[in-house]
């Protein structure tokens, strides 16, 4: 409606004009005038136009006169795309003209398509949602070969490993009273480890543990001291506690004979699951009540004998709490 009053005053004439031949003229006609008017309207919107268009705006005369510069496609792509504000024609007439201008037809589809929206691909693995990777506090993650103890913590369950330790002497027990009966009673041997404490200790008297045999010549498959290979060559033992050592009978004999094993007052019946070749879950019958414990093999014993430095290894722990 601006345009249109601004034409109209730029058309503004008396009623009579002069004509050919007549003095005074002849009345222009509406007619004539609405259609000056209209005219007159679109140059000036023409001219609006071109005034608003920002200054930093590509169009195609931009385009052509950086084709004619010599610039590489690349180069010219990156600059549509990195540009904001565009106005491309691209009708046939346009690109007619750019053609005409030796415009690649790379340059002209980003013309087409200056500012493109990346698609997410929904089928790439990078979008899929990745199942979760248990952590080294479940029991089913790849763990070292060895005995875990899973444990209830104020931080939640924990794996705990039990490292071996070797017991540091062999004793006897029952000596004399073994000379008095002429061999009759039983001497017993003693295995020994020096301190009171185990290293490893838990609170939670509902302990499950798990056993891993998969890397040979690891603590658990000592191969050249015939080392165990399932849970059913341990025992779960209660040592007797002394002032500054641990100890547990491995090994009784007398006149008739010896024997390797443990004392069955000491014994902790347990039973185990094989979960896969090579791990296994072993879970005590009862609670543990309060003390020290460990883990025994009696695998090579009667071939090294109490005391050996290789004799046999024990997984140490203690129990902080009574259920």
């Amino acid at each position: 409606m601006l345009l249109l009053n601004h034409a109209r005053a730029a058309v503004s004439v008396p009623r009579d004009l002069p004509g050919p031949g007549d003095e005074e003229g002849k009345p222009m006609t509406r007619a004539t005038v609405r259609i000056c008017t209209i005219v007159i309207a679109i140059g000036l919107s023409a001219s609006l136009r071109a005034a608003q268009q920002a200054p930093g705006t590509l169009t195609n005369k931009e385009i052509i006169e950086m084709v004619s510069l010599g610039l590489s496609n690349d180069l010219i792509v990156d600059k549509i795309h990195a540009t904001d504000a565009t106005n491309f024609d691209t009708s046939m007439e346009g690109l007619r003209s750019l053609k005409a201008a030796n415009v690649s037809d790379i340059v002209i589809r980003a013309m087409v398509v200056p500012h493109p929206t990346i698609a997410a691909n929904t089928d790439s693995p990078a979008d899929q949602e990745q199942p979760a990777q248990p952590g080294p506090d479940d029991p089913n993650a790849p763990h070292d070969s060895g005995i875990y103890i899973y444990a209830k913590t104020k931080d939640g369950p924990k794996m705990l490993l039990l490292e071996p330790t070797v017991y540091s002497e062999g004793k006897t027990s029952g000596v004399a009273e073994s000379a008095f009966t002429f061999g009759i009673a039983k001497v017993k041997f003693l295995a020994v480890v020096q301190g009171r404490n185990a290293v490893v200790t838990t609170g939670d008297p509902n302990l499950v543990f798990y056993f891993y045999f998969e890397e040979p010549g690891s603590a658990l498959t000592y191969a050249s001291f015939e080392g165990p290979t399932s849970p059913n060559e341990f025992a779960l033992l209660k040592f007797d506690e002394k002032k500054d050592s641990r100890e547990t009978v491995v090994m009784t004999a007398n006149a008739f004979g010896t024997s390797s094993g443990t004392d069955q007052k000491a014994s902790i019946r347990f039973s185990f699951t094989r979960l896969r070749p090579g791990v296994y879950k072993v879970t005590p019958n009862a609670p543990l009540h309060q003390g020290e414990y460990c883990f025994f093999s009696s695998a090579g014993l009667g071939r090294r004998g109490p005391g050996s430095a290789g004799a046999n290894r024990l997984f140490d722990f203690a129990v902080t709490s009574t259920p």
